[in-house]
């Protein structure tokens, strides 16, 4: 098994799993754009993204969206000097397909594989290292970077070529924002009208309203537990978006996409941009009255 990797962007999710690795032995050398963080968690620190190419076999992208990622990997020159015959890069970013079948292709033109690789689960997930992975390019490289992949993923499917992992990311990621823009709403309206919110709740995961929100986040939330560490409303507002872009690629409408884009447009709004997007609940509450779903608030 290769132990060696490379790890660019260690922050929220990019740092678990990192640290994933070096808990199993695994030498990460990393970059990272604030200079302390890659000694936080254990990996050996770099000045630059292409300085850690010469010393790993996988390489991992954890960065923010598409244009950060062709900025690393595309537009520095260095970075591109550096890429080796039959080095793997990995891309764990929430990206835009038709900017992933790019770089796949610049990368091919120099012998290297770029796989990318959506991931679901959160921060907690990423702790425990059961992450699931959906994957797209190259079936070679992906069982390349497999065994190190699965230090920090309980689940990793091949999802076809190139592009196909990210798209299967953006469309999941829409339902999770479904769900959670949804369910804050309704339980939002559950607090005006009175109800008992954990018998809601209860009766809900119990009928055909049920999904990941009502199963995992609200019984938390209620409690005045926002599960701190997970994507944030200006995150989640940023991956509707590109499921719209991508939609439209595909000629595909997308009837569905109002209402998160709202929510999430709205918590960004009133100051929720940097808090996680549980938080989402509070800014429907701010314009309903001041609804708070826990006692306390």
């Amino acid at each position: 098994m290769t132990e060696r990797a490379g790890f660019i962007g260690l922050g929220n999710m990019g740092g678990r799993m990192a640290r994933r690795l070096i808990e199993g032995g695994v030498v990460v050398h990393g970059f990272d754009l604030d200079p302390a963080a890659a000694a936080a968690i254990g990996a050996k620190a770099h000045p630059a993204a292409a300085d850690v190419l010469a010393q790993s076999d996988v390489v991992f992208l954890s960065l923010p969206d598409s244009r950060v990622v062709e900025r690393v990997v595309l537009q520095d020159e260095r970075f591109l000097a550096g890429l080796r015959a039959g080095m793997t890069v990995v891309d764990l970013s929430t990206a835009a397909p038709a900017s992933t079948k790019r770089i796949a292709a610049a990368l091919a033109e120099r012998g290297a594989a770029y796989v990318d690789a959506g991931i679901s689960g959160g921060a907690a997930a990423a702790e425990r290292g059961t992450l699931t992975l959906m994957v797209g390019g190259d079936a070679a490289a992906l069982e390349r970077a497999r065994p190190l992949m699965g230090r920090f993923a309980a689940k990793i499917v091949h999802m076809g070529a190139s592009g196909a992992g990210h798209s299967t990311k953006l469309l999941n990621n829409f339902l999770n924002a479904i769900s959670l823009s949804a369910t804050a709403e309704v339980m939002v309206g559950a607090k005006r009208a009175g109800l008992d919110l954990q018998q809601v709740l209860e009766v809900l995961n119990a009928s055909s309203g049920v999904n990941f929100a009502t199963l995992n986040r609200f019984p938390h939330i209620i409690e005045g537990d926002y599960l701190e560490g997970g994507l944030t409303n200006a995150l989640m507002m940023k991956d509707v978006v590109l499921y719209v872009e991508h939609l439209q690629e595909l000629g595909v409408v997308s009837m569905n996409a109002p209402g998160p884009l709202s929510s999430f447009g709205l918590a960004n709004a009133l100051g929720y941009r940097d808090a996680i997007s549980n938080t989402v609940v509070d800014a429907i509450g701010d314009v309903s009255g001041g609804v708070r779903l826990h006692d306390g608030a």
